[in-house]
């Protein structure tokens, strides 16, 4: 297996994992550099769900869905998606589609995402700094003329919240894209609690959201990798727990 194709599959595991995906809906997908391809999720004859997705899910295929993949494997309705967004996006790498609750229940009820914490996660500050559009329409995304409204409302921003639907986030590697869309659930649970709870829901001040904007301030280095991978360790440890019981459940089997 290719090692993007790997981190793909990864990346499905952890959005669902996250609460970002149930059962079979969404997907993640990454550009093939130097090409108009990409590794995108599948489903399968033996599909089991995002939080189950193994590596050969993740076929390889063209923007538009024209190169045949494994016969047994079926590419997403939403596939426009992707491959729109990458003919449209030189500079995004990956794309994921999903289906976080918070996220969903904001848009539906007109609760717009306030940045209201800093060094909590200071990372969603460089999303809400774009602005987190909302798309209004809540059908599938399954060519490329809806594709290309979906697109108009992403702009130039990281995440596009689909009211009634979803989210689609975007990134320069599988990395960001997947945190992106982890980043935004939780600023989405963070508002909606706060207005469940009937709170006001100031945004942090002016004065933070400058510090945080200047760069003069201390970056973390390599801050994706190293959260992506603290998701990926968990991700490791449940792989080998799903393979060393399904191991165990076959040799009963066949001893039985």
């Amino acid at each position: 297996m290719e090692e993007l194709q790997k981190k793909v599959a990864a990346g499905c595991r952890i959005a669902a994992r996250e609460g970002l995906a149930r059962e079979i809906a969404g997907h993640v997908s990454a550009r093939i550099t130097g090409s108009d391809e990409m590794w995108i999720r599948c489903r399968g004859a033996y599909e089991r769900g995002l939080t189950f997705t193994e590596d050969i899910a993740v076929q390889r295929t063209n923007f538009d869905g024209d190169r045949p993949v494994g016969a047994e494997f079926e590419l997403p309705l939403e596939l426009p998606i992707h491959g729109e967004i990458y003919k449209a996006r030189p500079d995004v790498n990956a794309v994921l589609h999903a289906h976080p609750t918070y996220a969903v229940m904001c848009a539906v009820a007109g609760i717009d995402l306030r940045p209201v914490y800093g060094a909590y996660d200071s990372n969603v500050l460089k999303l809400t700094g774009k602005g987190i559009p909302v798309y209004g329409r809540s059908r599938l995304i399954n060519d490329a003329a809806i594709a290309a409204d979906l697109i108009a409302a992403l702009g130039e921003s990281d995440v596009v919240i689909m009211r009634g639907h979803g989210i689609t986030a975007v990134g320069r590697t599988v990395e960001e894209a997947v945190l992106n869309g982890v980043r935004i659930e939780r600023l989405a649970f963070f508002n909606w609690q706060l207005a469940l709870a009937g709170v006001e829901r100031t945004p942090i001040s002016d004065e933070d959201l400058e510090w945080f904007a200047t760069p003069k301030r201390r970056e973390v280095s390599r801050d994706t990798d190293w959260r992506f991978g603290s998701y990926a360790a968990e991700d490791e440890l449940a792989e080998a727990a799903r393979r060393h019981f399904e191991g165990t459940g076959r040799r009963e089997t066949e001893q039985g």
